[in-house]
């Protein structure tokens, strides 16, 4: 089975560029999606998910800091999950995947050599086993790598958009909605005309429940956009 975690630290942003990302790379990719903040512990979509897997089973994310909170803990659970012989893909990352580390490992004999001589026997061993050492601390080092660059980048982007909100304020452009205004979307300038013609409340002889239904607007759009109507008229003295 394939897995694509998607997660974002708040409701507000939006996950939608992650789930195409991962949508591109694998199709059939069954969508897990979580909204959680970076202080909080708690990751029930991941938890449910992670009950769910087993050998074999794939999961993808569009980066690696999309694993977990920071490296320490990330690289702790890829080799947890790698020694349960699940898959993990990293879109942004693909040098740390689980396949990659198992390339790296191609050629190395994990079982105990015996040659029939004790000598020889100690010393290939003592040599497997440094080398098995030395790939898993380099999967570390990666995993900790990737994670410091998103981490950075993340950060470089806050600096830009704090720089950028900056000069523009010194410009004198408008940060920006001004209070007591009201935000038009494509949505609202198609319907908002509609709610005038066919309302009993403008120029039409409608309910508003009739009206709603005629335009296809929710409950709460629907007034939300009769308020801001109403106001606009009563600001203009009609």
């Amino acid at each position: 089975m394939v897995y694509g975690y998607c997660r974002i630290s708040t409701k507000k942003q939006s996950i939608e560029r992650q789930i195409r990302n991962i949508k591109d790379a694998f199709p059939n990719a069954a969508i897990v999606q979580e909204a959680y903040t970076g202080t909080s512990v708690s990751r029930p979509e991941w938890n449910k998910l992670y009950k769910k897997l087993a050998a074999h089973d794939v999961v993808v994310f569009d980066s690696v800091s999309r694993m977990s909170r920071n490296a320490a803990e990330g690289f702790a659970l890829y080799k947890e999950l790698f020694d349960k012989g699940i898959k993990l893909v990293f879109l942004k990352e693909r040098h740390i995947d689980t396949d990659s580390y198992k390339e790296a490992l191609n050629g190395i004999v994990s079982q105990q050599f015996e040659s029939g001589d004790d000598a020889t026997d100690d010393l290939v061993n003592a040599i497997m086993s440094a080398v098995n050492r030395f790939m898993m601390n380099k999967v570390e080092q990666d995993i900790f790598k990737a994670f410091e660059q998103s981490e950075k980048e993340v950060a470089d982007l806050r600096q830009r958009t704090r720089e950028g909100i900056e000069t523009a304020r010194l410009n004198g452009k408008q940060i920006g909605t001004v209070k007591g205004t009201t935000h038009e979307t494509q949505k609202s300038r198609e319907k908002k005309p509609m709610i005038i013609k066919y309302s009993k409340d403008f120029d039409g002889g409608l309910s508003d429940l009739d009206c709603m239904k005629l335009i296809g607007l929710s409950n709460n759009t629907y007034y939300k956009y009769k308020r801001e109507l109403m106001l606009e008229r009563a600001e203009r003295g009609i």
